[in-house]
């Protein structure tokens, strides 16, 4: 995410002694609430779930959110990332629900859209009172600053009706978000925001830190979507639901470069050199500088990261998706060609996060000279490094590093990270950012 603040899924994970920093849970849903909502909560109560993935061995729960039916056959509407840990592993866990009333039972996965976060899970209660979905997220008709409120059950204190307001569509998001002023908190993770007339208007996905109440919401056009796939029933084994993810991730993945394909790479100067920029509005960029640090520094470092809002929850240790851009122009202050090179050095890194074993293999890279063209770009040291994911085939880890070779004393460092992509699509749009890079006009 960017540099300065931080979404997180609202799912909770209970193993590891909970949110430390969460000390001060939410008020109880009776106090201090309008009488909207006293209504909404009434009425949505009945048809609310707490979704429990239990490790098989102990019974003990692993992680909880929550969820809401769809349907009187017992159909409801979670996260995917509340639902992952079972959908990885069903062979160790399992999934339970628990109702407001107590009630508990077991419960399978149907569905799951990996790029919306939202799966498709069934209980067995026949006539469910369930929600009806308000279809206005299809389109732009919902109004900013209309109340809406959301449910959950936040860090298993119990089920609790949350206030806020609707502020349209998040515009720097590749994903389609809807922006909800509220309070949402871990373990509300698949619930549902809701109209006044108890209509979903979207499912609570994830919060940022770094503000208040900035929360997001995955819009109920997408369960409407997923609900009515029907695909056919998952069997609950890893294997296929891992070929599943997999082809939902080359889908999504293939979409993503395919828009970046069409836009054109703006240009940004960096002293004497140019280099590609962000192409679309959903690029976060970041400047920084080490020129003034004390003691002076012997080479100056002035750099741009520009990074994506394209992350997927895939596991607790895997996220993906993600595209960032670094151009970091260094220039000697009283270095020789010698110390330069040895300082440039540090620089030359990719710029992703660290390897997993269990989730990629080891990663491999390839080193190449490009010769420059007089007057248009400079000579080149380029470094392809690649690793693929073990459990989903066809999905790479790819950083391309490239270092200008023109001047002793003086160059520009470029890296592109791109997570979660065909080696393909890799391959294309890295070569198409190398060839951006030139001697500025």
């Amino acid at each position: 995410m960017y540099a300065r603040v931080a979404s997180i899924c609202l799912s909770l994970a209970v193993g590891g002694g909970g949110f430390a920093a969460e000390r001060n849970p939410p008020p109880s849903s009776k106090d201090g609430i309008s009488s909207a909502a006293k209504a909404v909560y009434a009425a949505a109560r009945p048809r609310l779930l707490q979704v429990r993935t239990l490790l098989g061995t102990t019974e003990r729960q692993s992680s909880i959110g929550s969820a809401f039916f769809v349907t009187a056959a017992g159909d409801a509407i979670t996260n995917y990332h509340v639902v992952s840990q079972y959908a990885l592993e069903p062979e160790t866990y399992r999934l339970e629900y628990t109702s407001p009333d107590g009630q508990r039972g077991p419960l399978k996965l149907i569905a799951f859209d990996i790029a919306n976060d939202v799966a498709l899970i069934h209980a067995d209660r026949q006539g469910q009172s369930h929600f009806e979905f308000d279809k206005r997220t299809r389109g732009n008709a919902l109004t900013n600053g209309e109340r809406l409120y959301s449910m959950g059950n936040p860090l298993d204190i119990g089920f609790t009706i949350v206030e806020g307001t609707y502020n349209g569509r998040v515009q720097r998001s590749y994903n389609d978000r809807l922006h909800f002023s509220g309070a949402l908190n871990p373990g509300m993770s698949g619930g549902p925001t809701v109209s006044s007339d108890n209509r979903v208007v979207g499912i609570n996905v994830s919060k940022r830190f770094g503000g208040d109440l900035i929360s997001f919401l995955v819009p109920s056009s997408v369960a409407i979507d997923l609900l009515a796939a029907k695909r056919d029933r998952l069997e609950p084994s890893g294997g296929t639901i891992r070929a599943e993810i997999a082809r939902q991730l080359l889908n999504w993945q293939s979409g993503l470069y395919r828009v970046l394909g069409e836009k054109v790479l703006p240009s940004r100067t960096f002293g004497p050199y140019q280099a590609p920029d962000s192409p679309a509005a959903w690029f976060a960029c970041w400047g920084n500088t080490n020129a003034d640090r004390v003691p002076k520094p012997r080479a100056l470092v002035y750099t741009t990261s520009c990074d994506t809002d394209t992350s997927l929850f895939i596991a607790n240790d895997l996220s993906t998706g993600h595209i960032r851009v670094v151009h970091s122009h260094v220039k000697s202050v009283d270095l020789n060609a010698f110390q330069f090179a040895n300082f440039v050095s540090g620089q030359y890194q990719p710029s992703w996060r660290g390897w997993n074993r269990k989730r990629h293999t080891r990663t491999r890279c390839h080193e190449a000279f490009l010769e420059g063209k007089p007057g248009l770009t400079p000579p080149v040291r380029a470094v392809w490094c690649a690793r693929a994911y073990r459990e989903f085939a066809g999905i790479y880890d790819v950083s391309l590093i490239a270092l200008t070779q023109d001047r002793p004393t003086e160059a520009l460092v470029t890296r592109l990270s791109m997570q979660g992509v065909s080696y393909e699509n890799a391959l294309q749009f890295g070569e198409r950012f190398l060839g951006e890079i030139g001697l500025a006009r």
